[in-house]
């Protein structure tokens, strides 16, 4: 296969320690970087999938893996990319497997909250059936990505959106005390109140949330206030 000699060529040559160092910090110190800039570093992507459609289209998952494990996160960010683009509407149920093990692997907000919107919220449009089995399976493990996962699904759905599901979802999590659980349940209500803001406010009003929660929430919301 030529794609990942390819763009890992591209990306070396691409290298920017100085860049590199600050986008690290940024994150913590949590991954290495190339140092290249995300319109850069899409530029250089987009050009090598060009030249290799072919085998990107018949080997996406099996590329996307084999880009998450490596340590750059850049890598991380084209696989996930790449994955939108190419799975997009053409799923399978087992895909379930991959895309958890996505979730999992060098977790973080920046890659875990991509995953949730465009490629878990995906799967769950085309599958909708597989829902209840996804909630379960997510929220039986310990992980605070999974249960993040299940809490951001649906940002993207607008009058789609599952309310009720949405709503027992940020119950179920609503007395964390982790930091990405309470925020997203503020980031998810927030969205889905550009959609039903007196369905949130109602919500956030009748269930008793943690302060960031109900901050985030609320963040966006006008006129609307807390009870």
């Amino acid at each position: 296969m030529n794609f990942i000699p390819a763009l890992e060529k591209e990306f070396e040559q691409n290298r920017n320690v100085e860049n590199a160092f600050a986008m690290s910090q940024y994150m913590r110190n949590k991954f290495a970087f190339f140092g290249i800039r995300t319109t850069k570093r899409r530029e250089l992507f987009k050009e090598i999938w060009k030249q290799n459609q072919q085998e990107v289209h018949h080997h996406s998952v099996q590329i996307a893996q084999t880009l998450f494990d490596k340590p750059e996160r850049e890598f991380h960010y084209c696989a996930i990319e790449l994955l939108i683009k190419e799975k997009k509407k053409t799923y399978s149920i087992s895909d379930i497997e991959w895309i958890e093990k996505l979730i999992l692997q060098h977790s973080w907000w920046d890659s875990v909250d991509t995953i949730a919107k465009y490629i878990l919220g995906a799967y769950l449009q085309q599958f909708p059936t597989e829902t209840e089995n996804v909630i379960t399976r997510f929220s039986s493990q310990e992980s605070i990505w999974l249960h993040r996962s299940l809490i951001l699904f649906q940002l993207g759905y607008k009058q789609k959106t599952n309310s009720d599901l949405l709503f027992w979802l940020c119950s179920k999590y609503a007395n964390s005390s982790d930091f990405f659980i309470q925020k997203a349940i503020g980031w998810a209500l927030r969205e889905y109140a550009k959609t039903n803001p007196e369905a949130v406010l109602i919500f956030v009003n009748s269930n008793k949330l943690k302060p960031l929660s109900t901050k985030e929430a609320l963040k966006n919301s006008g006129s609307l206030k807390i009870m």
